[in-house]
């Protein structure tokens, strides 16, 4: 069986030595057959230079340049789209997520076991990290994918049916890992503590992850527009009240001159809570218009094969 290894590359000049070393040292004498792709995710640093330089000292690399950069996410979809493996699993560049893992997912990788996640089980994180991933992997599991890991994912094993149905799919803004889970039926897990970083820096800014936080609530869960719909009844409900209440009042002569003060509060909420409403499906209208509009998802500048036997 073919293992293809998946590693998206963006400003890791400084990792990819120490990266391919340990892969050459604990997971490559184990495979029978396998290949290596780098995606450069429009790294700014000689990030790519570096790969070529392995490529040429190494058989089995295989180089994959997109035009700019798309996230994480997007590279690997890439790789798998040009990965010609049995299998492939995704593993990040800057060591965090320790090679060795890739061995004990091919491990579980067999029979009608489809998908293997690698789950985190800690993280050697900030707090701020941590409660961010911990609050995502928390929402998601609870409204939009229920067999979504506690510890959440980003490293998992899969096979050519999988790897071909997430290509079929072809969505944009979506999550790739809800994307691997909505697909599979036989999911196994191993658990890992996620490493600090000890070289570079980490360009997993806080704007990528809120957007990638939308963008996985909207591709998978209903709760946001459901939401709206109750919250609109509520509302309506609770007019139909106060009007009954204020006929009855008014009836009665127990209505003093309107208080100027809770009116604007109410026009406040209310002003507030449509223009939120609004917002939330203008994110499902874009992500539609995004999807009529059939752009490619991302863009690839040029691949670079190596000699296959």
């Amino acid at each position: 069986m073919k293992l293809s290894i998946i590693v998206p590359v963006y400003y890791n000049e400084l990792n990819l030595d120490d990266l391919y070393e340990k892969l050459s040292d604990v997971v490559f004498p184990k495979l029978d057959d396998y290949e290596l792709i780098f995606v450069d995710d429009g790294s700014k640093d000689k990030s790519y230079e570096k790969m070529e330089s392995l490529k040429q000292k190494y058989p089995k690399i295989k180089l994959v340049k997109l035009v700019k950069n798309y996230g994480s996410f997007v590279a690997i979809l890439a790789g798998l789209s040009n990965c010609d493996g049995d299998c492939a699993c995704a593993i990040s560049a800057d060591l965090q997520d320790p090679p060795e893992i890739i061995l004990q997912m091919l491990e579980k990788l067999k029979g009608d076991v489809t998908t293997v996640l690698a789950v985190r089980k800690d993280r050697e994180e900030s707090l701020f990290q941590k409660a961010f991933s911990n609050t995502y992997y928390k929402l998601m599991r609870k409204f939009a994918l229920s067999n979504m890991p506690k510890g959440g994912f980003d490293c998992f094993m899969i096979n050519r049916d999988i790897i071909d149905h997430i290509i079929e799919m072809n969505e944009k803004n979506t999550s790739l890992t809800g994307q691997v889970l909505w697909c599979s039926e036989k999911i196994e897990k191993i658990y890992y503590v996620r490493k600090k970083r000890e070289k570079g820096k980490s360009r997993w800014t806080l704007a990528k992850k809120v957007k990638y936080f939308i963008d996985s609530f909207v591709a998978f869960s209903y709760f946001p527009i459901r939401f709206m719909t109750f919250s609109g009844i509520l509302f309506f409900l609770l007019s139909i009240i106060s009007a009954i209440v204020f006929v009855i009042l008014k009836l009665n002569n127990q209505i003093d001159v309107p208080g100027w003060t809770t009116l604007v509060i109410l026009i406040l909420f209310t002003s507030g809570l449509q223009m939120c409403m609004t917002g939330v499906l203008g994110e499902y209208l874009w992500r539609a218009y995004d999807e009529v509009r059939k752009r490619p998802v991302y863009l690839i500048e040029r691949i670079e094969e190596y000699e296959k036997k």
